[in-house]
């Protein structure tokens, strides 16, 4: 064999094995490229999948705590701290897989300030509430007089018109404001801050609903059971958390119109149920409608509250001189 000849034999096999090799790359980067389209895929799916699926979880879970809470006849004041736990995990969890925004996560020191809130609103909630509940307790029938199907859907009702009805006047009438400002301080919304309230707010916001519901002759049990439900919508409206309701907006309250309840701009920041908004529809204060987002959230006056890591300020804005 020539020279020559031998040459151009091994350029032949050197160009062979580099296409073999061009063409395993190739094959190769493919394959990198469909599994990780797959992977973007199912995580995309899954988010899918929790946007739509965890408000019917979570209505699944309370109408069952509820139906075992009236066959077991559980204790009710140690339900509700089980069930709110139960809650804010929930919801904390779905915070970090389908949050709506990531700067709203709180940081370590947020977490401290609303964990302060949270126990003092418990802690002084129940004792200035005793008294309350006592009445409560005198006017509320230990039987109900209807049939549960019935009880409960109109306490639902009936307790959801109170809470709309002192939450609107809590905007609209300067002493009431100056209690309720205190929960539209921070910046975020998100399932840690939404202890962040003044506790004589949250008196007077939860005493006027629970007479009127004792007065109205509904039962212990029923109101629990009520009581479970419009728990678990106060967290829910305020997780941070990409969830789509659809319609069902125009039934119950959700994240996507109680973003815009603490919106800075008056004109979209209605949706003053919680846990219903048939009474927004009804008053004129729906404003939701689908993709609609908050201008930004807080107070048009930020300097017209204490910064909401100032407790003791907090809890004695509303007798500071005007």
């Amino acid at each position: 064999m020539s020279e020559d000849s031998s040459r151009a034999g091994t350029g032949s096999t050197t160009t062979v094995i580099t296409d073999e090799a061009l063409r395993s790359m190739d094959v190769r980067s493919a394959t990198d490229r469909t599994e990780k389209a797959s992977r973007v895929g199912r995580r995309v799916s899954l988010s899918a999948v929790l946007r739509r699926g965890a408000y019917p979880v979570l209505l699944a879970g309370v109408a069952l705590t509820g139906a075992a809470s009236l066959h077991f006849r559980w204790e009710p004041g140690r339900l509700s701290i089980l069930s709110v736990l139960a809650v804010v995990a929930y919801l904390a969890l779905l915070e970090r897989l389908i949050p709506y925004e990531r700067r709203w996560h709180p940081d370590a020191r947020e977490w401290a300030w609303y964990g302060c809130y949270f126990l003092l609103t418990m802690a002084g909630g129940a004792v200035a509430q005793f008294l309350v509940s006592s009445l409560v307790g005198v006017v509320a029938p230990p039987e109900p007089t209807l049939p549960r199907w019935a009880e409960i859907p109109l306490a639902l009702l009936l307790g959801s018109l109170a809470s709309y009805v002192i939450h609107r006047l809590g905007h609209t009438r300067p002493l009431l404001w100056r209690l309720h400002g205190v929960h539209h301080v921070p910046q975020k919304v998100n399932v840690a801050n939404n202890g962040v309230s003044h506790i004589l707010d949250v008196v007077l916001s939860q005493g006027v609903v629970q007479l009127t519901l004792a007065a109205a002759g509904f039962s212990h049990a029923s109101l629990a059971v009520v009581s479970l439900f419009v728990v678990a919508q106060g967290y829910f409206v305020h997780a941070n958390i990409d969830v789509r309701i659809g319609r069902l907006n125009h039934v119950f309250a959700s994240p996507e119109q109680h973003r815009l309840h603490h919106s800075v701009d008056i004109s979209e920041a209605g949706h003053y149920g919680s846990d219903l908004s048939l009474w927004d529809h009804a008053f004129g204060s729906f404003t939701w409608h689908p993709d609609r987002r908050p201008a930004a959230v807080g107070l048009s006056e930020p300097a017209s509250f204490p910064a909401t890591g100032d407790l003791l300020a907090t809890f004695l804005h509303p007798l500071r001189r005007r």
